[in-house]
């Protein structure tokens, strides 16, 4: 079997929603073979501990970004996560043992039938789930207060941040409660909610320039002594939306759970239940470093920091992640830990049998139904006009910039925080926008692949180094890369870049510069320069940004966006781009 060995002694099995393939280690099942989940019993030194030892599960989930449904493929979907999750608490509660859910935020912003309805299926979908408490995200600030203080009286469940706080009566009180007391096998658990202060810079101005973030170090200290003082709980867990980051090196970004971890008396807080970053965190031993290319038929060991379990189930449902907790002897032991998958591609491809995917609950599909076909409705919504196509063919896009690829490069850097110029990959491209109305659903079409929009700051010299590797992407690939913002030379012979301007502004090497691009080329995609730490997901999905900007101006010109003289290249045999 293959297994991985925790410091609790206990063997860490296979994921237990099982594939119906052939796995490495984990021996062979037949096609028509539905999945089933292994039992995880009680630890040799648990049963020798007899009633003394108290055993209790967390489950987890973040980054849900509206997907209350399945995917076109049948993928993820509350739904599905709600058979899983009925699966495990009827195991967890038949061995003796009390299940609590958690999320780590992050709720809102994604897809067009969640934002359309202020994500409404969504909490609706979390309190037929069950959740016990979700920390607030800075997603969550991607709305007006109004909205938000309704999606808290929907949820059944507390919005958990110790760290932001607004002015009352000329006061500053926390916005949420910044912990929760829950009894569990008799014992007092504390769950301790905090939101990656970077919510100030990042979130909408006009919804979070009332509001303080404070460093959530600080403020985990001084919840901790409140906690010690008033209610003297057994176990203290973080619940944050603030990103897991490598040994701690969270580059442009807040610190995050790592940070946090070693930040605190070791063992102060038990283990740290986060989201943000938007990774299945499996660590590789105890490097520190992330197992590589993690796929769902491997064994998921969470990362450990002075003596506290970080704990992240990637995004969007994907995974429920699931925490077998041991306590014995006045200590906390993790017995078990896995990421279960809520039919999730495997590394082979998607699961193309039926019987290959957990089957979805009914009761929870009839609840949704009708918010996802309401949705759908809403995506006739005519959104602007165009005065004449946005060409989007293939053969255009990605052998010259035009309007369209210009004018949705623009559109993403139309952040909370602009950033200074934008990059749109060809490949990325998949359709014209025609002259006419445009409705939601044209923007889906053009925009299909749901990535994200990242930010990414560099100085003239890293940035002239890393244009120089994007600006000569051949015409004909996917790579071939649109700009707005910019203006450069590019010597496709020498492969080089002259940049003149940013923003309107001559161009400084010693200057810093924001500019957006999809995760997916962030990610190096297209065989663009990986950013990895660089590069910040904003979390905004690129057709919803593209759908805000054509709602915003209404009427459109293709001859407003034909800026590709912006970029000159040279030294090639075609005058629109670098040829192969």
């Amino acid at each position: 079997m293959n297994t991985s060995l925790l410091p609790s002694g206990r063997l860490l099995t296979c994921s237990a929603i099982a594939l119906a393939l052939t796995l490495s280690g984990c021996g062979k099942k037949k096609l028509e073979e539905a999945p089933k989940a292994p039992k995880v019993t009680a630890s040799v030194a648990c049963i020798a501990a007899g009633d003394d030892c108290k055993r209790f599960t967390l489950l987890h989930t973040n980054d849900h970004h509206g997907r209350f449904w399945h995917s076109e493929n049948g993928g993820y979907g509350m739904a599905a996560r709600k058979t899983i999750l009925d699966q495990i608490r009827k195991e967890v509660i038949e061995q003796g043992g009390q299940v609590l859910l958690l999320s780590g935020g992050d709720i809102n912003t994604g897809v067009p039938e969640s934002d359309l309805q202020d994500a409404e299926p969504d909490f609706i979908g979390m309190n037929h789930l069950g959740y016990d408490a979700m920390a607030a995200g800075n997603h969550e600030f991607d709305n007006p207060s109004t909205v938000m203080d309704k999606q808290r009286s929907w949820s059944k469940f507390p919005w958990l941040s110790a760290n932001i706080y607004r002015q009352v009566d000329g006061e500053w009180q926390r916005y949420f409660e910044p912990y929760k007391l829950f009894e569990v096998q008799g014992l007092k658990l504390a769950v301790v909610g905090l939101t990656t202060e970077q919510t100030a810079e990042i979130g909408n101005p006009e919804y979070v320039e009332n509001l303080k973030f404070t460093s959530a170090q600080a403020e985990a200290k001084a919840v901790l002594a409140e906690l010690r003082e008033q209610h003297q709980p057994d176990l203290v867990f973080g619940l944050t939306h603030m990103g897991h980051y490598e040994n701690g090196r969270h580059g442009s970004n807040a610190p995050g759970d790592v940070a946090l971890a070693r930040s605190l008396e070791p063992g102060q807080i038990q283990a740290i239940i986060g989201g943000h970053s938007q990774l299945p965190v499996c660590m590789e031993g105890d490097t520190g470093e992330y197992v590589k290319k993690y796929a769902r038929d491997e064994p998921c060991k969470p990362d450990r920091q002075n003596g506290t379990w970080i704990m992240q189930a990637y995004e969007w449902g994907k995974y429920v992640g699931r925490a077998d907790f041991e306590y014995y002897g006045g200590q906390l032991h993790l017995a078990n830990y896995e990421l279960v998958p809520v039919n999730t591609e495997t590394k082979y491809g998607f699961m193309q049998h039926s019987s290959m995917l957990t089957p979805k609950d009914p009761e929870t599909l009839e609840l949704l139904r009708p918010y996802q076909r309401n949705g759908q409705v809403k995506l006739r919504e005519e959104i602007g006009v165009a005065k004449a196509d946005f060409i989007g063919d293939r053969k255009v896009v990605r052998y010259q910039a035009t309007p369209l690829g210009i004018m949705i490069a623009h559109a993403q850097t139309q952040l909370s925080v602009p950033a200074d110029f934008g990059i749109m990959n060809s490949g990325g491209i998949r359709t014209t926008i025609k002259k006419g109305p445009i409705r939601y659903r044209d923007v889906l079409e053009v925009l299909p692949f749901s990535n994200s929009v990242t930010v990414t700051e560099m100085n003239g010299v890293e940035l002239k180094k890393y244009l120089s590797k994007v600006a000569l992407m051949t015409q004909g690939s996917g790579g071939f890369a649109h700009f707005s913002g910019i203006k450069m030379t590019v010597d496709c012979k020498a492969k080089d870049v002259d940049i003149s301007a940013i923003g309107d502004k001559p161009f400084k090497l010693e200057n810093n510069y924001r500019f957006t691009l999809p995760s997916y080329n962030a990610a190096g995609g297209n065989k663009y320069p990986k950013l990895k730490e660089q590069a910040r997901d904003t979390g905004f999905v690129d057709a919803d940004m593209l759908y805000q900007f054509i709602k915003k101006h209404g009427t459109l010109d293709p001859i407003d966006y034909d800026t590709a003289k912006d970029v000159r290249y040279i030294n090639s045999r075609n005058s629109d781009g670098c040829s192969s």
